[in-house]
């Protein structure tokens, strides 16, 4: 009894570190797409830059979902959900995201992020019944310190008005969408849960450019087209997007919306790795705020002694 009791343990911890590792390896794709989106904004308007990135996004997943699952899975998915969620949640989450990184700095767009904790332990106590533990409440403190801290942000010399509010809501969104994706549409893989709520935001992002082209005459991207371009356009769709989102799926159903939305907080870190590796300087305040996520991330799914967190059982 007890040998099985502890096998049953090592496979769980394991299990654990596993799907934070496959998080962490998600959101280090996702920081990839800042700096590529930051060069695409200085030349595009926030609504080509979205369109492309989704539109890649949804292709490069539906054909790896075709060429694992098949054509009767694809054919068989829940097409219309999916579309809706992935419209609603990330569509116009992430449209609102950039929207802010183009109104004001991928500074301001990162400290917007790192507000999703706030929004998915919120969804998950209120939707899934989840119990907030003493060592997750000091976990969500010391994520959204870190997460802070990283960002660089000062809320008295950085402008977070309108912009900051739309942001927001866009990671609200996102947030939603995310927990929505592995709870909503039973029966499916996580490829194919990752592949039909992508159409929803490429639907979305060609009906936004077709309307703002159009009615509005606020696309400017057609008449400037690169190699450099496409080439920023595939690393924040592929990477930044298209992967990141099949494992951000995968981590989110192993571990809950709650404690994956924790590693959004080290984003502006790897960011700021990323370019240095690239020659830029090392920034000290970036690295510490990451260590302070990483400890808030490890304090968070710590377990009483006494009884067991049930925080952290996924239904």
């Amino acid at each position: 009894m007890s040998i099985s009791t502890s096998i049953e343990s090592t496979d769980n911890k394991t299990t654990i570190v596993k799907s934070n590792f496959l998080c962490v390896f998600s959101i280090l794709l996702f920081a990839t797409g800042f700096p590529a989106a930051e060069y695409l904004l200085k030349d595009w308007d926030v609504v080509s830059v979205i369109t492309a990135r989704n539109v890649f996004s949804f292709i490069l997943i539906f054909i790896i979902w075709l060429f694992i699952e098949g054509i009767q899975k694809v054919k068989s998915a829940k097409w219309l959900k999916g579309f809706l969620i992935g419209l609603s949640g990330f569509g116009i989450g992430a449209f609102l995201i950039l929207m802010l990184q183009s109104l004001t700095t991928p500074v301001i767009a990162a400290l917007a992020v790192a507000t999703m904790p706030v929004f998915a332990v919120s969804l998950e106590m209120l939707l899934d019944g989840r119990k907030m533990t003493l060592w997750f409440f000091f976990g969500v403190v010391l994520v959204l310190l870190g997460g802070y801290i990283a960002s660089g942000a000062s809320l008295r010399e950085d402008n977070v008005g309108i912009a900051a509010l739309i942001g927001i809501i866009g990671v609200a969104l996102f947030a939603w969408g995310s927990r929505a994706t592995v709870k909503s549409l039973p029966g499916m893989s996580n490829l194919g849960q990752t592949a039909v709520t992508s159409s929803g935001m490429a639907g979305l992002s060609i009906f936004l450019y077709f309307v703002c082209s159009v009615f509005f005459d606020l696309t400017n991207a057609t008449s400037i087209i690169t190699i450099e371009h496409l080439g920023l356009v595939l690393i924040y769709a592929w990477l930044g997007l298209g992967i990141s989102q099949i494992f951000w799926i995968k981590a989110v159903s192993q571990l809950g919306i709650g404690l994956a939305s924790f590693h959004l907080n080290a984003v502006p870190f790897y960011v700021m790795f990323m370019l240095f590796l690239l020659g830029d300087s090392w920034i000290w305040h970036q690295a510490f705020g990451a260590l302070i996520v990483i400890s808030g991330v490890i304090l968070a799914q710590q377990k009483s002694s006494k009884k067991k967190a049930e925080f952290f059982e996924l239904p």
